[in-house]
């Protein structure tokens, strides 16, 4: 366990704690959590795509959303959230491996967009999905290998924020009760933009887990009450404040009830393209359908669209993808 995992703030107060996930439990209330927080790795991947801010913003939490349900389930892969809509944002991808490698773009209509957000903006609007992504859904899967069923779960895109969607996932699934709480900001900072985005996640236990004695169903109710209600007393500054820790911020929400703290795992912003990997997407075409694919220069060009890597294939390097196919 961290350091304060008696319930009481670390002892080193300028810790800082971004690109991690911190869980919790709350064992008096029969509720754990987790606590996800965002930054450098949110740098390296949005700002190298120079998308507009109201685009920036929605896959900033999408990321973060992306981080906190990956982190509550147990599979070893690839965990993946995709968002596609008829509106203005037509794709959002973000993906996260259990070694903690974690990238992801977007796709949208520059024109839809600028019609969307009306003259003089330029962030996305409070209670964007509606407007930014029209009728849609949100796709969840995980991805254990070629030897595995892959499970998936899909939901409409009912809500004004993707917490909101979220939460019509676990209410039409068969999850435990659960809250969550996503905010994302971008901040103007030594002449560069700087990204921080967290969420808050409690869910109800089972019954009997963690020990605990057997509670009426009244008293476990009041307690997912007050669970929600702490949890949504977290503000905005608090979840993206640099200089404070996660642990404290948790001890600020929950010290009542003594929140028991758990090792960290990082994050960072890693891309899992390479050339072999894009040699076997070009296998899959035939050769003679790849003119689509040529540059200016006569050149077959693939861009990665998590990271922006360009591929280029001259005629002999497509000799040798096609050769080990034969």
């Amino acid at each position: 366990m961290t350091p304060g995992s008696d319930g009481a703030p670390p002892s080193d107060p300028t810790q800082t704690d971004w690109d991690h996930v911190l869980p919790f439990q709350l064992d008096a209330l029969g509720v754990r959590g987790r606590l996800i927080r965002l930054g450098p790795s949110l740098d390296a991947i949005i700002e190298r795509h120079g998308y507009p801010l109201a685009v920036a913003r929605p896959l900033a939490e999408a990321m973060v959303l992306c981080a906190t349900l990956a982190t509550s389930l147990k599979y070893d892969g690839i965990f993946t959230l995709q968002i596609t809509g008829d509106g203005p944002i037509r794709l959002l991808v973000t993906d996260l491996t259990t070694g903690g490698a974690i990238r992801g773009y977007a796709q949208f209509d520059s024109w839809k967009l600028a019609v969307a957000l009306g003259a003089g903006n330029h962030d996305a609007p409070d209670g964007y999905v509606p407007k930014l992504f029209g009728q849609g859904r949100l796709a969840f899967t995980v991805d254990q290998g070629r030897h595995t069923e892959r499970y998936q779960g899909v939901v409409p895109l009912e809500g004004a924020t993707l917490a909101d969607c979220a939460h019509t996932y676990f209410r039409q699934s068969e999850q435990l009760p659960t809250g969550i709480k996503i905010t994302a900001r971008r901040d103007e900072r030594d002449g560069a933009a700087h990204w921080r985005a967290a969420a808050l996640m409690v869910q109800q236990m089972p019954e009997f887990d963690a020990g605990r004695t057997f509670v009426d169903q009244e008293q476990r109710d009041d307690d997912w009450r007050k669970a929600i209600i702490l949890m949504a007393s977290a503000t905005e500054a608090e979840m993206l404040d640099p200089g404070l820790p996660g642990t404290t911020l948790l001890y600020r929400l929950f010290h009542e009830d003594r929140p028991r703290q758990f090792e960290r795992r990082p994050f960072e912003a890693r891309c899992r393209c390479s050339r072999d990997r894009i040699d076997r997407v070009l296998r899959s075409i035939k050769r003679e359908e790849l003119a689509d694919l040529r540059d200016s220069r006569g050149l077959v060009s693939v861009k990665c669209e998590f990271c922006s890597t360009e591929y280029n294939y001259e005629e002999g390097d497509l000799d040798r993808v096609y050769a080990s196919a034969a």
